[in-house]
């Protein structure tokens, strides 16, 4: 992003109603797809932006065993190195087999990368992508522009905001 724009100045701001239509349009997209005769076995949310996705996907595929991993790689808005803070239960994980591992983005990518090399056989699904790090992403809704700042609604108030060209 140029030195002289805020990210809130390419913003992509979702709505409840947004991301709630685009998680629902994801679990629509990984409709059968999961294992054949079994599918999935699980939800894993990676915390803390994909536990809204993961919540209604794991509604709208009937999947009752939802679990989380808590990978910290973002300080305020400032990309840092990938963490596990907190993994799922390693019983029911395995190798990931049959496991929808679900996220609202992936930027650059490292936080899947992290728990892909954790769990290489789930399926790692996102409701937004980004360029770098789509390849990490079997399944995804939208792409957005990698210098695109998306605002979701848990981070954000309601609170007036000035026009993009100032006022007049």
């Amino acid at each position: 992003m140029p030195a002289d724009r805020l990210p809130h100045e390419k913003g992509f701001h979702v709505s409840w109603d947004q991301i709630h239509r685009d998680s629902r349009a994801l679990a629509w997209r990984l409709d059968g797809t999961g294992p054949e005769g079994t599918g999935w076995r699980a939800v894993v949310a990676i915390t803390r932006g994909g536990m809204a996705p993961a919540m209604i996907v794991a509604r709208e595929l009937g999947i009752r065993t939802v679990d989380t991993v808590s990978v910290k790689s973002y300080d305020h808005q400032s990309q840092a190195e990938a963490e596990v803070l907190k993994a799922p239960d390693s019983a029911m994980m395995g190798d990931g087999t049959g496991i929808l591992v679900v996220d609202d983005l992936v930027d650059s990518g490292k936080t899947l990368e992290l728990v892909r090399r954790m769990y290489p056989k789930a399926h790692f699904a996102t409701v937004y992508a980004k360029p770098k790090g789509r390849p990490q992403v079997d399944t995804f809704v939208t792409e957005v522009s990698q210098d695109t700042w998306i605002f979701f609604p848990w981070d954000m108030a309601l609170q007036y905001v000035e026009p993009y060209r100032g006022r007049d």
